[in-house]
């Protein structure tokens, strides 16, 4: 005989038990569907995007001005910034929901999970976009207005729609979107743009390369899967080695070049010191790769979001001191 004894209501549906305990269940399952769809929303923003471009902005901004900008500037850039990231991503999920559904990476997405509607996503992304763009209009100025519209264009029409699905030059071309709220940052405290800000654009730009390569390394049978025709997929590993190299010490040297331009000693330092590393952990994966040797993509991936948040925490502190 089994020592465990059921309680009245135990192994009954909703609809069985009493009206009280029924409705508290209802109300809690309302409470769960709700938080899974707002999190669904949140997820289509693609908060870690969110967050590397606010990483990179407010020290631009803090560079423009010299020190602290106006503290509402900064919060309108902020704002209109992170919404601007948040619907240029929803809008490309809302693009790539029919491959998104073929990649390991990409299949737990609110779209192809059937969490949020293809219609849904685009009206949310849509808003976000139009929200965004009237938020600078009326704060800012017209550059960076524009390059903030621009960008939003650019990433979800001629790079998600065009240059993704058509061409291994889809990294490179795709890095102009990327690197473009450093630029928006200046602007919107200037009206224009200096050459150290566009030191900084180089530095991200560039970036962007090693950054995405070791992803699509990583997730290579995943974009082959999709048709997607990232340079690891349709190009030899020399190739990708070579390219990962290549523009590894291109941002090397747009991170040296703003030094003279208007930086301290602290950031030289920071841009030498992590400069470095970053560089000797792309040797090591193109070592491992001419030699043969499991890959370790992910260090390096991993890596990269380091090395660009400390060194704009570096802008920040130069520009303060």
């Amino acid at each position: 005989m089994s020592m465990i004894t059921e309680r009245p209501d135990q192994g009954r549906s909703p609809d069985l038990l009493p009206a009280a305990p029924r409705e508290a269940a209802n109300a809690k399952s309302r409470r769960r569907d709700l938080g899974a769809v707002i999190k669904a929303y949140v997820s289509l923003t693609k908060p870690r995007i969110v967050e590397l471009l606010l990483v990179t902005t407010v020290p631009a901004m803090m560079l423009a001005a010299g020190g602290w900008p106006d503290l509402w500037l900064v919060a309108v850039v902020l704002v209109g910034g992170s919404l601007a990231a948040g619907a240029a991503s929803a809008l490309n999920c809302y693009i790539d929901r029919d491959i998104d559904q073929l990649m390991r990476r990409t299949k737990r997405r609110p779209l192809p999970a059937h969490v949020v509607t293809p219609r849904s996503a685009l009206i949310f992304g849509l808003v976000l976009a139009v929200i965004s763009v009237v938020l600078m209009a009326v704060f800012t100025n017209w550059l960076a207005t524009a390059m903030t519209a621009g960008s939003i264009f650019y990433y979800d029409v001629v790079y998600t729609l065009w240059l993704k699905r058509r061409t291994p030059a889809n990294t490179f071309w795709g890095g102009i979107c990327g690197a473009a709220p450093v630029l928006i940052g200046w602007a919107a405290v200037t009206g224009s743009i200096a050459p150290l800000g566009w030191a900084l654009f180089a530095i991200v730009f560039f970036w962007q390369m090693p950054h995405f390569y070791a992803l699509a390394i990583k997730y290579k049978d995943d974009y082959a899967r999709a048709g997607i025709p990232m340079l690891p997929v349709v190009r030899s590993a020399r190739r990708v080695n070579t390219e990962i190299l290549l523009f590894t010490v291109l941002m090397l040297a747009a991170s040296f070049a703003a030094w003279p331009l208007g930086l301290g000693p602290i950031y030289g330092v920071t841009a030498i010191v992590t400069g470095l590393v970053f560089l000797l952990e792309a040797v090591k994966l193109v070592n491992r790769s001419r030699r043969g040797e499991p890959l370790k993509p992910m260090r390096l991936f991993h890596w990269s979001y380091t090395y660009l948040t400390i060194l704009f925490i570096a802008v920040a502190v130069d520009a303060l001191i």
